[in-house]
């Protein structure tokens, strides 16, 4: 605590000022953390001196709130690329990225002092001139001050995800990829990614991690001799699997039972029914697998988005298909997504299932690779009630045409020798003829093509 309070105010955090009369003043606490590694164990003991932002006042106190941060499918894209080219990966993350953030001139923020560390007496508060964690802006403005830093080191912010950074130096690249304070850079010069993370390191302070290891609890795997990059999440699916005591439960071969659908039928109708399946941890369960869902596994996508349909009132049918989504894991949670295992350009696939549940809307589902990994992908009902499965597979091609464009600006500006075209790998021949040909048939002619 006293080396958290020394670092705040050699960084000049606040100012010690009198008590302004009519203002309001926020106020503040210590909070205790463990940082963990990607394995689970034990890095580190934090302290941190925050704030109650819910004594902020909107419009007073604050205004923006919202902080970009990068898409996991930008990150999978990067580290896809860069397998393809063999570059290099390194990561960083920055020592109390937060604190780092600067308060605009025009914000006048109040706290009050820390017990215990209490200067001038108890009419004197803090004022402050960096941002603290908690504070409804705080992830705004240090944003804001990253990106202002980058771009005095000559980085450009990637108008697809505001998240990327790149810059163009002496025919070489660089490219930044930012979540909060967790980053990765690469480029075709090992020489100019060690100079520029030097050169961030002064403008604020930072742990290099060295070559890419993990990224968000995600294992990588950096193959230079095989120009490969693996992506795992054995060790947290490990540490899910443990959590709901599944760790050594037999394993199924698919994650749901083929041909069976669960429905709101399933869940329970009685008072007693329903506060017995109010204990199950069912939405903790259905929130774990999702991160692994979006992350690593497109496997268990569709089983976890159709589950997540019953949080509100769950049958125990339900429980038993989310426990056999983890029996479904303990079997394949060594398994990696690759990116350099093959040499592919960027490829979809695209499929839906028909209207086949009780809500009578179709599943669209569609999937991104490059060099044979998949960097992008979706399993989700569909908005509205189709007339035949032309139609639907015609609305996962809208979603995926709208992804493909997405991906391709974000290829476009890092790796613009990259563009060309996109194959749509698609099973309905109705639905070809329709994107392509614009053919009437009376199945189709409401249809706003």
């Amino acid at each position: 605590m006293d080396h958290k309070i020394q670092s705040l105010q050699q960084a000049g955090t606040w100012e010690t000022v009198p008590h302004p009369p009519g203002k309001n003043i926020i106020s503040c606490k210590w909070v205790y953390q463990l940082k963990q590694k990607v394995d689970g164990s034990i890095d580190k003991h934090k302290a941190h001196l925050v704030t109650q932002g819910f004594s902020q006042i909107y419009g007073v106190d604050y205004l923006d709130t919202y902080s970009p941060i990068a898409k996991l499918a930008s990150f999978q894209t990067i580290l896809a690329l860069t397998a393809h080219f063999d570059w290099e990966v390194e990561c960083f993350d920055f020592n109390s990225a937060y604190l780092n953030g600067e308060l605009e001139d025009t914000e006048e923020i109040y706290m009050e002092q820390p017990l215990g560390y209490e200067e001038g007496g108890k009419d004197f508060v803090k004022q402050l001139r960096k941002a603290l964690y908690r504070l409804k802006q705080v992830g705004r403005r240090w944003y804001d001050t990253f990106k202002r830093k980058l771009a005095d080191l000559g980085f450009r912010t990637s108008a697809t995800d505001p998240g990327v950074f790149y810059a163009r130096i002496q025919g070489n690249i660089l490219i930044v990829a930012a979540h909060v304070d967790d980053c990765v850079m690469t480029g075709n010069s090992g020489r100019l990614i060690t100079v520029y993370k030097a050169k961030l390191n002064d403008k604020f302070p930072l742990t290099d991690l060295g070559p890419i290891h993990s990224l968000l609890r995600i294992e990588v795997t950096h193959d230079q001799a095989a120009c490969t990059i693996s992506l795992s999440q054995s060790a947290y699916v490990d540490s899910i699997l443990s959590h709901f005591s599944l760790t050594d439960a037999k394993s199924y071969p698919t994650p749901m039972v083929p041909s069976v659908f669960y429905s709101k039928c399933d869940s329970p109708s009685s008072p007693s029914d329903i506060a017995h399946m109010c204990k199950v941890p069912y939405r903790k369960a259905i929130g774990s697998l999702m991160y692994a869902a979006v992350a690593t596994h497109p496997d268990i996508a569709f089983a976890v988005s159709t589950l997540s349909q019953f949080l509100e009132n769950l049958g125990e049918a339900h429980w038993q298909v989310v426990k056999r989504v983890f029996r479904y894991l303990t079997g394949t949670h060594n398994h990696v997504l690759t990116y350099g295992a093959e040499q592919y350009d960027l490829t979809r696939y695209i499929d839906a299932n028909g209207a086949s549940q009780e809500h009578h809307c179709a599943i669209s589902g569609y999937t991104f690779l490059i060099d044979g990994g998949a960097v992008s992908w979706m399993s989700c009902k569909q908005e509205l009630v189709t007339l035949s499965t032309a139609e639907a597979e015609y609305v996962v091609a809208m979603h995926a045409v709208k992804e493909c464009i997405w991906l391709r600006r974000l290829i476009g500006k890092l790796f613009p020798l990259l563009i060309t075209q996109t194959t749509l790998h698609c099973d309905n021949q109705a639905t070809l003829t329709l994107a392509v040909d614009d053919n009437y048939h009376a199945h189709t002619k409401h249809i706003d093509i």
